[in-house]
Order: structure tokens, then C-alpha cells, then sequence
């Protein structure tokens, strides 16, 4: 499974909250020792901030740490420590309250999402993209287009995660800009290609389903080492990283109520073949020039 420097914090942070809660200190007494405050030592158990290693090793001593495990937390101290300047260049246009999920994203094991109003980033055709940042306003289109590809290469690792869509009836036919059947062919005739992949699940909600009612737009990220699970939501203003047990389990009980409405796979390939031959329909009939 790739790892990457978020992951490492995460997972770092996941470490030192536990050894911390099994000496019995709190997380003041640990800012006391360290000279900081409460919310810098919740911000380092969270993996949302680095940590120099001289307050690693006061922290190991403080909670009894010694020997191998002391060492092997010093070496995901370090590791967690690299690649500075990973968001600087192209990259640096990749807000940065979303960096924590695209690093994390080819660390996880598995990745639930669902969409109501539009196809999300790893599904997306170039054609899709160019339209939909030009529409958007974006000044520098060509560094946002090369970091949403970047975003696929989490497809072609080794060992990728399962990655698990839903997505609504209502993305498909919203298209970036208001009526563009070219570029929703496109787009469909994409994801028939990319949902062969391996480990690439793909379901349609139609607007039939029988729902109640629908959730905003969420992903639920899992991961096979101690890093914490969580949920991401994204809003106007940024995205919520949730990984209350809780509230996950809240989202959980959401995707199995979405997935149980949405189409099978085979059903959902079958849709966008008849959706693509329906865009096709309509620029077969549009006037030429």
C-alpha cells in the first residue's frame, strides 16, 4: 500500500495519542511538557500539524517509551518529517484545506464516495475538466487540469484502494456550463472504460430510486494501518475531516442506505450506454458549424 507524508503524520499522531491515553496523561499535561498549547498537542494526535523530534523523544520519555517501539516511532517521526516542498510548483494550486485528502488518497485501502450534482475528480475526463474550470474562471486551468490527472495515477498503483462510487442521475446530465453533449459523451464513454479497472466500482442512483431523501456529497476514506478512518465533507469555504467514531459510523449507515438504491454495476454500464446514445441522439441533430 503507498504511503505519503500525511499518512505518516496521521499515523504518528494515531501512535502518540495512544501511548499518551495508556500512561494516563492528558493532553495539557503533555502541552506542559512540550511548552505549547492543548490545541497544538490535539493538532499533532490528529496528524494536521508536524512535530520536531526533540518534542517526539520528550514525549516518548514522558510516557515511559523506550527501546524498539521507541525507536520504530523516532523513524515514523522522521519519515512523517519528508518531502517538503511536495505542494510548491503546479501543485501549489490544490487549496490547501484539500491536500490532507489527496495525499491520503492513495494510501487508503478503501474509498466510498457519493455525488448528487457532479462527477467527482478521479472520474473525470480531460475533456470534462477543461470545460469545467474554464467555466468556473479559473486563471491557470493547465495546473489544475495536470493535478486532478495526478489524481489518477491512485488507479495504476500496485495495490490500489477499492474505490467505490455512487453517483446521482443528476451529475450525469448536468453538464459544466449548461448544454454540452459532446463533452457528456465524453465523460460517460470514459467511465466505461475506467470502471473496467481493476478495483474501480461504479453505481448509478437513478432518480427513481427509492430514497427518502438524499445526503450531501461525502467520502468516507478507510485505511489498513493504524491511520484513523474519516469522513471528508467539502463546502464553499473548505472541507470537514470527521473521524469521530460516531459520526462515521453515522455516514457508514448513509452509503449502505444509498448503496442499496443504487444500481448494480452491470445496470449502471447498461445506463451509460443508453445515456451515451441520447447525447449522441442530440448532436446527431444539431445543425453543423
Amino acid at each position: 500500500m503507498t504511503t505519503t507524508v500525511t499518512s505518516r503524520r496521521k499515523q504518528l499522531g494515531n501512535e502518540l495519542r495512544h501511548a499518551r491515553t495508556s500512561s494516563g496523561l492528558t493532553q495539557q499535561q503533555v502541552a506542559d511538557i512540550l511548552g505549547c498549547t492543548q490545541g497544538k498537542v490535539n493538532k499533532i494526535e490528529s496528524g494536521s500539524v508536524g512535530v520536531k523530534l526533540g518534542d517526539v523523544r520528550a514525549m516518548l520519555d514522558a510516557f515511559g517509551i523506550v527501546g524498539d517501539e521507541a525507536d520504530t516511532l523516532l523513524g515514523l517521526a522522521r519519515a512523517a518529517a519528508g518531502q517538503r516542498g511536495h505542494w510548491s510548483g503546479y501543485r501549489s494550486v490544490v487549496p490547501h484545506w484539500f491536500r490532507t485528502f489527496t495525499d491520503l488518497e492513495p494510501a487508503a485501502s478503501e474509498i466510498m464516495t457519493w455525488h448528487g450534482e457532479r462527477i467527482p475528480g478521479p472520474l473525470q475526463s480531460e475533456h470534462f475538466m477543461l470545460k469545467q474550470f474554464t467555466e468556473f474562471g479559473a486563471t491557470d486551468v493547465t495546473s489544475l487540469v495536470r493535478n486532478r490527472l495526478d489524481r489518477k495515477a491512485v488507479f495504476d498503483q500496485q495495490q490500489p484502494p477499492y474505490y467505490r462510487f455512487i453517483i446521482s442521475e443528476a451529475a450525469l446530465r448536468r453538464a459544466p456550463g449548461g448544454h454540452a453533449p459532446a463533452v457528456m459523451l465524453d465523460q460517460l464513454e470514459h467511465m466505461l472504460e475506467l470502471e473496467r479497472r481493476q478495483r474501480v466500482y461504479v453505481h448509478v442512483l437513478p432518480f427513481d430510486a427509492k430514497l427518502a431523501a438524499v445526503p450531501n456529497d461525502f467520502t468516507i476514506m478507510r485505511f489498513p494501518d493504524r491511520t484513523r478512518d474519516f469522513v471528508y465533507i467539502e463546502h464553499s469555504a473548505g472541507g470537514l475531516y470527521l473521524d469521530d467514531v460516531k459520526d462515521f459510523q453515522i455516514f457508514v449507515d448513509a452509503w449502505d442506505r444509498l448503496r442499496g438504491a443504487a444500481l448494480e454495476r452491470q445496470e449502471t454500464r447498461q445506463f451509460f450506454k443508453q445515456l451515451a446514445e441520447e447525447y449522441r441522439d442530440v448532436l446527431n441533430s444539431e445543425p453543423a458549424g
